[in-house]
């Protein structure tokens, strides 16, 4: 494994994070936030034992995943596999509802200070290394969620506060926000990023190289797109891939011109097509750790193989030349 800082701050992290959203099963199957690729502890203790084994020491959560189910697994994996919690970094977040009223969701100051002492309360722990907020609250002034934030890390319940998907100009607005009142800045931008999906090379993340923020990927293999998992048409050879929406709104056919060349340049490393996808997102600029889903050991072994994978100028060529551009997704 190898470790970096985390942006322009002094935490380090494995350059593979394990995003634990596929782990942990609410009491109800009927819940929204219920998957049927959904593992509960048993079945995902093989993989975050192997993850562990292979030295990640970066996993990611949110409270709405499987509705806090993931915050209680999560916790109770780590606390079993590493001897002192100082020995890994955890992050989860913040925004989405996680309960009927009109004050269970978003970003105000109530539903933050309430939201960080349930999701310490479901991982066993005192604190987070990283807390995001998980979208842009358009209800809820900036200034209002910034300080909120700050008193949280004052309060040690945070070492540090990170952002997901947004648009350039409102994460450049919370940052101006917080600097200018003295308060805690995101030092991390979870985005959508990946090689299907690029849009945010046009703007976030350029940003985020000049001020230092650090970037991590989700769905750095496209929900499974650039693993083999899917075909054109919409054809999937999984559990995940026969029952997931989202793939069909955020990609096109059209991006399998890009898999096809992938699938070509995998073969000629004698690799699976997820090596090559993850080391090609592993060598981009500001890239901190990209925010692996894993629900088999190999998906682990495939993510640190790709550790170890120089791609020339050539091939990096090659994988984006057909490139399309999208609709900006993911924010909303």
């Amino acid at each position: 494994m190898k470790y970096v800082r985390l942006g322009a701050t002094g935490l380090k992290v494995s350059r593979i994070c394990l995003g634990m959203m596929s782990y942990g099963n609410p009491p109800d199957p009927g819940h929204p936030y219920w998957e049927a690729w959904h593992l509960d502890q048993d079945a995902a203790e093989p993989v975050v034992r192997r993850a562990v084994e292979a030295g990640v020491t970066f996993f990611d959560t949110a409270d709405m995943y499987a509705q806090g189910a993931s915050e209680r697994t999560t916790g109770a994996l780590l606390a079993k596999f590493f001897p002192r919690r100082e020995d890994y970094v955890l992050s989860t977040k913040v925004y989405y509802p996680m309960g009927p009223g009109p004050n269970d969701r978003g970003l105000s100051r109530r539903h933050i200070l309430e939201s960080i002492d349930a999701s310490l309360e479901r991982l066993g722990t005192d604190y987070v290394d990283l807390y995001q907020i998980h979208r842009w609250d358009d209800e809820t002034p900036i200034e209002e969620t910034m300080e909120a934030l700050h008193d949280v890390v004052r309060a040690g319940k945070a070492r540090y506060i990170g952002a997901s998907s947004m648009y350039a100009w409102q994460f450049a607005k919370a940052q101006h926000t917080a600097r200018s009142a003295g308060w805690t800045r995101f030092v991390s931008m979870q985005n959508h990023y990946n090689l299907l999906y690029r849009e945010e090379e046009r703007e976030m993340i350029p940003l985020c190289l000049d001020q230092g923020v650090g970037v991590l990927p989700y769905s750095p293999l496209a929900r499974g797109l650039l693993t083999g998992s899917r075909e054109r048409g919409g054809q999937g050879s999984t559990v995940r891939s026969g029952n997931d929406p989202l793939a069909d709104t955020r990609y096109t056919d059209a991006d399998f011109d890009i898999v096809d060349v992938l699938r070509t340049l995998a073969a000629g490393h004698g690799r699976p097509a997820a090596q090559i996808a993850l080391a090609w997102l592993l060598s981009k600029p500001g890239v901190s750790a990209p925010v692996l889903g894993a629900t088999k050991p190999h998906h682990i072994d495939d993510a640190i193989a790709a550790l170890d994978i120089t791609l020339d100028g050539e091939q990096m060529t090659s994988l984006e030349t057909p490139y399309r551009p999208h609709p900006v997704i993911g924010h909303e």
